[in-house]
């Protein structure tokens, strides 16, 4: 995406990325009470509204920290679609059966539309390599965080106090587990791309 393409609106990610607190605190002055007030109205509280902008934010943080995230819509236009659609998910998931809204917001932008199915799978991904994550061994877990945060694998080795060779034989084992792990899960099959 090119530099022309970046919707003025990227000064919220970007404050997010850096963890800027009067950009954060403008976020959930100007962004929050219309998602709040959506929720109230759809069945749900104060609290629950509150625990969808955190969950979203750091959605929206994830997404930038991992992929770049680069804003072409309005950051409120994005935000509140991400906001809306967590919710609704939470009330399937509540009732167990289909969900109807009250929202006057009737036109949505497509490019709106698009950044926010592309952030929804990105955490959905990142929900089931967690989940995966989880599931290895204790030994794969720790070659495998170190090595994400570690530059290179001899520092990797010298931490473990093991030799070079078998880190990475290690690191490979248990990367070829995970990836099979996730490829094997339904929910993988399921993920739209």
């Amino acid at each position: 995406m090119t530099d022309k393409n970046i919707h003025p609106d990227q000064l919220y990610i970007d404050g997010l990325l850096q963890n800027n607190s009067s950009i954060i605190q403008s976020i959930y002055k100007k962004f929050a009470p219309k998602v709040k007030n959506f929720i109230r109205t759809n069945s749900g509280d104060d609290d629950q509204a509150q625990d969808v902008i955190q969950e979203v934010l750091i959605t929206i943080y994830n997404q930038a920290k991992t992929n770049g995230l680069q804003l072409s819509c309005p950051f409120d236009a994005y935000f509140f679609l991400l906001c809306k659609r967590r919710w609704l998910n939470e009330l399937k998931k509540l009732s167990n059966k289909e969900v109807t809204l009250q929202d006057d917001n009737v036109s949505i932008d497509e490019s709106v539309q698009e950044m926010t199915f592309q952030t929804e799978v990105f955490d959905e991904k990142q929900s089931l390599f967690d989940e995966m994550f989880q599931k290895l061994g204790e030994k794969c877990q720790e070659v495998l965080k170190l090595s994400f945060v570690t530059k290179t694998m001899e520092e990797v080795a010298e931490k473990l106090n093991v030799t070079y060779g078998y880190v990475r034989k290690k690191k490979s084992l248990c990367t070829g587990q995970l990836t099979e792990m996730i490829q094997q899960s339904n929910r993988y099959k399921s993920l739209k791309y």
